[in-house]
């Protein structure tokens, strides 16, 4: 049975960071509209669903075996033209992988200061 370790980069949606005041101090949160990330809510939660593509060449330097992009509803695709679903990110990547892949996190985040009080 193979293991595969995918990362998703949540910034590559709509959205912002926020440090928003908790019941302990400041959090910093990231916040992502619903509607316009085209999220799905279902009964037990609120989904991302995505799909992934093998990759037909891979780089030299990396392990990736897949690209992730966001999966959307037939309705969705078929009103958005080909030069809006080529542009559509990529919110990650995949890799088969064995027990001694190490991973490194990348990545590059605006944060926004907002004394909005949290639930937690």
């Amino acid at each position: 049975m193979s293991k595969i370790l995918g990362k998703i980069n949540l910034m590559q949606l709509t959205s912002v960071i926020k440090k928003m005041k908790g019941q302990s101090g400041d959090v910093e949160c990231i916040v992502i509209p619903i509607e316009s990330n085209n999220l799905f809510k279902g009964e037990k939660g609120l989904y991302l669903d995505l799909i992934a593509f093998e990759l037909k060449e891979k780089k030299n330097d990396s392990k990736d075996t897949h690209l992730v992009k966001q999966s959307l509803d037939k309705v969705t695709r078929e009103l958005m033209t080909d030069e809006e679903l080529k542009a559509m990110p990529i919110l990650g990547n995949l890799r088969v992988w064995d027990d001694n892949f190490e991973s490194e996190s990348k990545s590059s985040m605006e944060v926004q200061d907002e004394s909005d009080d949290l639930p937690f």
